[in-house]
């Protein structure tokens, strides 16, 4: 049996951490991946293994945590103590050690293996970990999902009906080429009726949760959701007078919600139950209270038209999450 054996921080796991590892893979009938971190690392070592362990199931992937010097010229015994830990990873004699830096060729003298270089040059993915945290959009198409997810920040078009979440959403998805998640409750109703009750309700806010999860992966940087289960919620208050416990308990904030103002005239589509200014007023203020009530980052969109759209951009860009 050919063993293997590779080491790296994964910081973060990109398209070429894969290729070494795949390329390893291929070659060994079985490899040990070492995943390194310090404590001030920016992405959480347990979350880099996780990844590498959720992408390659079928390797021995181990974690190591413990402050120890990254490059030789800060310890006089950095091989000795990099050899140690190797050998503690993988007791067993090894037979090839991958890396697509330098340091692999010393690292498997030092434990007896054979040294395999893999794309030492970055010629066939040219992409590093530095440059992934810098600028995560360039880079994207580097990166698998369970890394995009890392990245990824979601932005919810909150508010009552009739003042343009679904025309705004459409207008920043294609902006951001990246998916729209659709108001479910809209589609629910065309399907079944404004007539709604608790279990309607409960019906509409498992649907969404559902099918956003379901569509995340499809997106890029950022996603766009025309509503969230927070607006179900004051869907709730305004149509029942009380609250969903099952949606108290849900989590899953974005990282920003854009509320329209009512500052656009009342438009009855045949699924809109709250026209008149008193009742437009108080399903703003329910909407409101559920963001405040949460702790949300949220801030408001205004104008008519394209004005709308360029307030939205510029909230967006002023919260850090333009791409």
């Amino acid at each position: 049996m050919t063993t293997g054996f590779l080491l790296g921080k994964f910081l973060p796991l990109h398209a070429g951490h894969q290729l070494l590892i795949e390329t390893a893979r291929a070659m060994v009938d079985r490899l040990t991946i070492l995943v390194c971190w310090l404590p001030n690392d920016p992405i959480p070592g347990e979350k880099r293994l996780a990844w590498v362990r959720a992408l390659y199931p079928d390797c021995e992937v181990i974690g190591h945590g413990a402050v120890v010097p990254q490059e030789p010229a800060e310890d006089p015994g950095f091989w000795a103590i990099w050899t140690d830990i190797v050998r503690v990873a993988h007791p067993a004699p090894i037979d090839l050690v991958f890396a697509s830096e330098p340091y692999g060729e010393e690292l498997a003298a030092r434990v007896g293996a054979r040294f395999v270089p893999v794309d030492i040059d970055r010629t066939a993915i040219p992409v590093s970990g530095t440059g992934v945290r810098g600028d995560p959009a360039t880079e994207w198409r580097w990166l698998a999902e369970p890394v995009r997810a890392h990245f990824r920040r979601r932005i919810v078009l909150h508010g009552p009906e009739s003042v343009g979440k679904s025309t705004l959403g459409t207008r920043l998805a294609r902006h951001f080429d990246t998916v729209l998640m659709p108001e479910y409750g809209r589609t629910y109703c065309e399907v079944f009726g404004t007539a709604l009750d608790a279990e309607d309700l409960l019906r509409i806010f498992v649907g969404h949760v559902a099918m956003d999860a379901a569509l995340r992966r499809h997106a890029g940087l950022l996603m766009i959701a025309d509503t969230d289960p927070l607006m179900t919620q004051a869907w709730a208050i305004m149509l029942l007078g009380a609250r969903l416990p099952e949606i108290d308990a849900w989590d899953d904030l974005a990282d920003l919600y854009l509320v329209p103002a009512l500052d656009l005239p009342w438009c009855d589509d045949g699924t809109r139950l709250f026209g008149s200014d008193l009742a437009r007023r108080q399903f703003m203020d329910a909407a409101i209270t559920e963001l405040d009530r949460r702790g949300a980052r949220w801030a408001w969109v205004e104008g008519e038209g394209e004005a709308r759209v360029q307030s939205a951009l510029a909230t967006i860009q002023a919260a850090g999450l333009g791409a």
